[in-house]
């Protein structure tokens, strides 16, 4: 007997089995309907409270919210992702340069007007896009401190 054939003959008395247990549980309706609407009941029951039930309620989960951002409206900066109350916020030349950043570097940290307290106020002048969104980009113009009027990009989640 080939294996195309053991196949067959196996889902064939799959096929007869189900049938003849399918046909015994109908003919139960005929033969003893309190026992037939019993099973029913019985699995039919708990099936539809565990689908309906919606199960239990989980907490939700918050994070930095991206505003709506609008040209010369005034923000902070705020670095959401950072714990540490003295981290800063990149300011940028254009665009994307973000991505090529490399923190390993001391030198560039030395740099006027480059990494931005947090909470620094803000202008927003412009925006970028990215990956299909219209406003990941921002470009902000410092409003206070040393770095007044300075000019630079950081990320629209940045801008709070």
């Amino acid at each position: 007997m080939s294996e195309e054939e053991k196949v067959t003959a196996t889902a064939e008395s799959v096929k007869t089995t189900v049938g003849n247990h399918i046909a015994t549980f109908l003919g139960l309706k005929e033969k003893n309907p309190k026992l037939f609407y019993g099973i029913i009941a019985v699995i039919g029951i708990p099936l539809l409270l565990i689908m309906f039930s919606g199960g239990e309620s989980r907490p939700t989960v918050s994070g930095p919210t991206v505003k709506d951002l609008a040209v010369g409206q005034k923000y902070v900066l705020k670095a959401p992702n950072a714990v540490d109350a003295n981290a800063t916020v990149r300011l940028v030349t254009a665009p994307g340069e973000l991505a090529a950043y490399d923190d390993s570097e001391e030198a560039d940290r030395k740099g006027t007007c480059q990494h931005m307290p947090q909470s620094t106020p803000v202008e927003v002048l412009e925006f970028s896009g990215f990956g299909g969104m219209q406003k990941k980009f921002v470009k902000v113009k410092v409003m206070d401190g040393e770095c007044k009027d300075k000019t630079g990009w950081v990320l629209d989640i940045d801008v709070q």
